[in-house]
């Protein structure tokens, strides 16, 4: 089997790494990718979406994977492209992938759909926005749009609200946009995956990531910071009303509204003191939950994934390691508001307990690595509790250095 994933980050290396892992010994590619995801797949002569899928063609790559959202939705949609000419994807239309490029479109659909979600108001101007905060704290402020996971702020007062709204409207951080004005829900939340095919669908390990960048969830938001995974992360009872309430619901508005669905489906959810509701949805797998959850899958990935992009779930195909998963992410000096790269990085080759997926880093010259981004390593280790993985996913963090490090030394503990 050639298969081919498209993105660049740690969700990806992870990705790449578990196809790898099937028993079939996939031949894989991966497109834009990095110097590290290219130790396990080849790399791709192509410089845009349209070049990627005749590559893809005239390779004969039997299944392409989308790992990164920008690509379900940019120009024609890389599912689109691949359906054209004949690839099966596991990745959603374009049409479909609306639900993570638009929060408006989102929130209609679950609107529309009646799954719980919070009270939100579209704004198109800063004036618009403020009015409709009403003065009421806090608040959460959505770009109506991709931003890489950074366009939502969970605002405890008006400072902070209006320098998010500065940013959006008079600054344009995330290009031209909408900005949804929404009900501060409270209480646990917990990244539920599912892979859907059509009217089918199988619910992966849940997982809970911590966004903020420091200790005790303080500091700015972050693309994550962390992320634990396990089976025993809620009850079987309220996963049970999460599939019921949420999962359910969502694929059949989906094929109620004609919008195709072939892929992992991520709800982001808010445990409220009055049940589940959704917070938002990713078309992908999301980042770090991926690289704590990949760990815990058994079994033919890779098999799992064509058999589903070309319409058949096959749940015997994989199952899913009861235990615990940890995953700790290391950021370069400056994030999230900037990144810093260039700083040397030592201490990979003392880590033997853990995995370690490269976000943000590259190879110099004399073979070495040094970091390439904001996020630049996830260190990830498993155990039968939560504390074991927790020891050995912070332990082996420990051994890596570089100039400018950041992390988080509650990943893991805090809530719980």
């Amino acid at each position: 089997m050639r298969i081919l994933v498209v993105g660049k980050g740690g969700r990806e290396h992870a990705l790449v790494r578990a196809l790898a892992e099937s028993p079939g010994n996939p031949e894989l590619f991966c497109f834009p990718g990095s110097d590290a995801i290219f130790e396990i797949a080849k790399p791709v002569d192509a410089d845009g979406l349209e070049s990627l899928v005749a590559w893809m063609k005239s390779n004969a790559i039997d299944l392409c994977v989308a790992g990164e959202e920008s690509y379900l939705v940019k120009g024609e949609g890389l599912a689109n492209l691949c359906e054209k000419n004949g690839i099966p994807c596991w990745g959603p239309p374009k049409e479909s992938a609306q639900l993570e490029a638009s929060k408006e479109f989102a929130k209609e659909f679950l609107v529309r759909n009646s799954i719980p979600t919070a009270r939100a108001t579209a704004t198109d101007t800063l004036e618009e926005a403020v009015a409709a905060i009403a003065g009421e704290y806090p608040t959460v402020l959505k770009f109506d749009g991709l931003a890489a996971g950074k366009g939502v702020a969970v605002c405890p007062d008006e400072a902070s609200a209006m320098s998010f709204l500065d940013e959006v409207f008079t600054q344009r951080r995330f290009g031209p946009g909408r900005v949804l004005v929404e009900q501060c829900l409270t209480g646990p939340e917990v990244s539920v995956f599912a892979a859907i095919i059509d009217d089918q669908y199988l619910i992966f390990t849940p997982a809970r990531d911590y966004k903020r960048a420091q200790d005790g969830d303080l500091g700015p938001n972050t693309g994550g910071m962390g992320a634990v995974a396990s089976r025993q992360l809620v009850s079987q009872e309220i996963l049970a009303q999460i599939e019921k309430e949420i999962v359910r619901p969502t694929v059949d508005g989906l094929r109620a509204e004609g919008l195709p669905y072939r892929g992992f489906l991520y709800f982001g959810i808010m445990l409220t003191p009055t049940g589940p509701q959704v917070i938002e949805y990713n078309c992908r797998f999301g980042d770090p939950e991926c690289q704590a959850v990949m760990p815990l899958v058994r079994g033919d990935l890779a098999a799992f994934c064509l058999a589903g992009a070309n319409g058949e779930l096959r749940a015997d195909l994989i199952s899913f390691n009861d235990g615990w998963s940890v995953c700790v992410i290391l950021a370069s000096a400056g994030y999230p508001e900037t990144s810093r790269n260039g700083d040397t990085i030592s201490g990979l080759e003392k880590i033997a307990a853990a995995r370690v997926y490269h976000s943000g880093t590259r190879r110099t010259a004399d073979g070495n690595w040094e970091t390439n981004g904001g996020r630049v390593l996830a260190v990830v280790a498993g155990g039968s509790t939560r504390e074991q993985a927790v020891t050995q996913a912070h332990a082996a963090a420990d051994l890596v250095e570089f100039d400018g490090l950041q992390r988080r030394r509650d990943i893991g503990i805090l809530n719980f």
